[in-house]
């Protein structure tokens, strides 16, 4: 009988442990997310499992694999070039630094650092979500040269997000008025409100719209905005303690869509 081997890798993102044989052939996997092994052949389950004991802890699932979903199968059939998953936070405006760095001298900070800045700890706070069924993505192009900063899909819905910048600023609030520092008032809100519309527009699915204020010294907002949930970037967490809303097949096929560049062309 071959002697099996157990081999770690990550795949999409999931930790695994590959029993193999001689050759180097899989024919089985352990994946620690689901607690599942996974058997190429039956006939070596008992081989398998004796191999894998050692890492295996509390009960696992035993079986063949899964049969993909048509969310998984969508997944693997779309190009590279096309799958907004890699996106980082702030992507954008990442490749525009990249290839616009601005004067080595300034007497003031670009401003696109700062939004930047903003952009990366609302995508940090997002990502830290992930898992339980949810997903993040970042720096979601739109027709006209606009983006989605932030969408996030889970069990609780999904949620489109804009991060502002108001590092140590007091922010004032008045639908759909939006003051930071002594800035002027600009109607951020319509926009924020806009985005949502065309990610629901483009996933036939609600989209709430959420304002991330990042940094900010003091926030008021005398009056809850229309259709515009304000949070600040440390109380990200409460998006996800609401209920359930979506079932899990859902919130896969619903990240599968987002993922794909081609879903955002017409919105």
């Amino acid at each position: 009988m071959d002697r099996l081997r157990v081999v770690p890798a990550r795949r999409h993102g999931q930790e695994r442990l590959y029993v193999c044989m001689a050759d180097g052939r899989s024919i089985a996997w352990y994946d620690r997310d689901t607690a599942r092994v996974n058997l190429l052949s039956e006939d070596r389950r008992e081989d398998v499992l004796g191999v894998l004991r050692p890492f295996l802890a509390g009960p696992v699932t035993v079986g063949p694999p899964p049969v993909p979903t048509s969310a998984e199968l969508a997944r693997l059939a779309l190009h590279p070039d096309d799958d907004l998953a890699p996106n980082r936070p702030g992507e954008a405006l990442l490749i525009d630094l990249d290839r616009d760095p601005g004067p080595a001298h300034r007497l003031r900070p670009d401003p696109r650092r700062r939004a930047l800045a903003a952009e990366q700890t609302v995508g940090t706070a997002l990502d830290r979500l992930a898992g339980g069924g949810r997903h993040t993505l970042h720096s979601v192009p739109l027709p006209g040269g606009d983006r989605v900063h932030h969408l996030l899909i889970g069990p609780a819905g999904l949620f489109c997000l804009h991060a502002l910048d108001a590092h140590r600023q007091r922010v004032r609030i008045a639908d759909p008025m939006v003051t930071v520092g002594r800035r002027e008032p600009h109607p951020l809100l319509r926009r924020v409100r806009s985005d949502a519309d065309r990610a629901s527009h483009a996933l036939t699915a609600e989209v709430h719209a959420v304002l991330a204020v990042v940094g900010a010294a003091r926030l008021d907002a005398p009056a809850p905005p229309r259709r515009v949930r304000v949070l600040r970037d440390t109380d990200l967490g409460d998006l996800v303690r609401a209920g359930g809303v979506l079932k899990p097949a859902d919130v896969e096929a619903l990240h599968a869509m987002a993922r794909d560049r081609h879903t955002w062309l017409r919105v």
